[in-house]
């Protein structure tokens, strides 16, 4: 068993702040990653008022074994006031920066798109000055979904890549490497104004140059933003962590990305895929398009 090591403590929230936005979730009836996946960072992000909304209901249609989303429960018929509820959390926070997520929902012909589209429009329409990520899935593939949720003006398009392909069938047996660099590729081709990005985690058997050769392609892909984090088992059920990677070699890993062109680089053993995603904000500042 490998044994955590001291800097991947987690400082202790500030419990009143996430008392508040756990409330105003619970009002809403609406989901997070943060609590469905057990984001070690929900205690700092609830308590500076973010989170991640988890759309289209909490039952996955995939079972990745590394990630602690449920897969056995049916999938949820989707609710039409989802985009309202969502919208209005967004308000009652005063959330500059939004991210919205979703399971995979491979059941529906559209993956999901559809939901996307509506949850975004909502958002425009009742905080227009909030910017909004969508940490989309793979969506089996089908390009005209990932034009449908790009033609509602999302600012930022994030798809995880998760791993280095040679631990794909273990890691993502029903994903599909080449897919993923295809889904970010197209994204840049279909909305040129819109900043693409993906995440890894580490810690699962790959190599520092098989996670550099990944990098590598994502920019190939024309991917703009990237983080990089530890991964760590939810259970005993999941994949077993086989190295708590040093700190050294995040920072590394971003002097890597930063030299091959990244506009930026999230990497620590905390960094999760919207960890301090606001911070895109700046990004558009400086890169504005």
């Amino acid at each position: 068993m490998v044994v955590k090591p001291d800097w991947l403590r987690v400082k202790a929230p500030q419990w009143q702040r996430v008392g508040s936005v756990k409330e105003t979730l619970r009002d809403l009836g609406l989901n997070t990653v943060c609590e469905e996946a057990s984001c070690p960072n929900i205690g700092e992000c609830f308590s500076i008022g973010t989170a991640t909304f988890l759309i289209m209901g909490p039952a996955c249609t995939r079972a990745c074994p590394y990630c602690d989303i449920d897969f056995e429960k049916k999938p949820q018929v989707l609710d039409p006031t989802e985009p309202d509820r969502l919208a209005e959390a967004v308000k009652r926070l005063s959330l500059k920066h939004v991210v919205i997520t979703s399971v995979n929902r491979d059941d529906l012909a559209d993956g999901g798109a559809s939901q996307f589209v509506k949850c975004i429009e909502r958002i425009h329409t009742l905080t227009p000055n909030t910017t909004i990520e969508v940490l989309i899935p793979d969506l089996c593939g089908n390009w005209q979904a990932l034009e449908i949720i790009l033609s509602a003006h999302p600012n930022v398009l994030n798809h995880n890549t998760e791993t280095i392909p040679r631990l794909y069938k273990r890691t993502r047996p029903q994903g599909d490497y080449q897919r993923t660099l295809e889904l970010l590729r197209r994204t840049k081709e279909l909305a040129p104004w819109a900043y693409t990005k993906s995440g890894l985690m580490v810690g699962l058997g790959e190599t520092v140059d098989e996670v550099i050769e990944v990098m590598a392609n994502l920019r190939s892909s024309d991917c703009d933003i990237l983080t990089i984090g530890q991964y760590l088992q939810p259970s005993q059920k999941h994949l077993d962590v086989q190295e708590f990677v040093h700190p050294d070699r995040f920072a590394n890993w971003q002097k890597v990305g930063e030299s091959m062109g990244f506009l930026q680089v999230v990497s620590s053993p905390l960094t999760r895929s919207s960890y301090h995603a606001e911070e895109v904000q700046k990004l558009m500042q400086l890169y504005p398009r």
